[in-house]
């Protein structure tokens, strides 16, 4: 059976600009990678589209969900999921918990990706932080409908928010993103609704390249950072 990884983004282009090399690194070794994607980030993070004239609601969710799918395919995703619980503020129920505990009991990923604990600039970040991780403890619960086999531990990574210094964030994991990094690229211009943020999230990824490369003995060029949640477990310490 093929490992398997879950990320939880908040809105529809989060798992592009934050995690989109290490979605492309594992499909490309055989992972088969979920992305759950609570929200289009229709309201707050659809400005260039807001700016047409005649604008409507339901066209700006069209078009994040076309670049979205879109981004998806040139990273590999092995399945891509629209949930459309709306943004700004982004609408978590008890309803949508459960749904997230069955992706998580019927996936069992290996490892989750999700947002910062803190964003003091966007508060749907951390609200789906505190969603994804209660998710993953309930999925965890036997006494939770007893039927369906428990989910084990798997790790949690917190990816990197826009404003890592301001949402006390710092990257304890550094992953060598280097030969999917065109693929990452090409994602990213898929998402042409935020072409503003193109080239910043290019600047993070040389600049986590390089401080990968300064902690190893590798040469790399292009970089992802991620915050662990739980401790690693390890045989060896080399």
């Amino acid at each position: 059976m093929p490992k398997t990884a879950l990320v939880v983004s908040a809105h529809s282009a989060d798992f592009v600009w934050r995690c989109g090399g290490a979605i492309a690194l594992h499909a490309e070794r055989g992972w088969q990678v979920t992305v759950v994607c609570l929200s289009y980030g229709e309201r707050g993070e659809s400005a260039k589209l807001w700016r047409v004239p005649g604008m409507t609601l339901d066209r700006v969710k069209a078009s994040r969900h076309a670049e979205a799918k879109k981004a998806a395919e040139v990273l590999g995703v092995h399945e891509i999921q629209f949930w459309d619980l709306g943004d700004y503020p982004i609408t978590l129920t008890n309803d949508s918990l459960f749904r997230l505990v069955d992706v998580y009991r019927d996936i069992h990923p290996h490892f989750v990706l999700t947002h910062s604990r803190e964003d003091i600039y966007n508060r749907d970040h951390p609200a789906v932080t505190d969603f994804a991780q209660h998710a993953r403890i309930t999925a965890q619960a036997h006494g939770h409908n007893p039927g369906q086999k428990v989910l084990g531990a798997p790790p949690v990574f917190l990816f990197e928010p826009h404003q890592p210094e301001q949402c006390n964030w710092k990257p304890d994991v550094l992953l060598d993103i280097g030969n999917v990094w065109a693929k990452k690229r090409a994602a990213i211009e898929c998402m042409e609704g935020q072409e503003h943020l193109w080239e910043y999230y290019t600047r993070v990824a040389q600049q986590r390249g390089a401080q990968a490369a300064r902690n190893s003995d590798k040469i790399i060029k292009w970089g992802e950072g991620f915050q662990s949640v739980f401790p690693h477990v390890v045989e060896t310490l080399a």
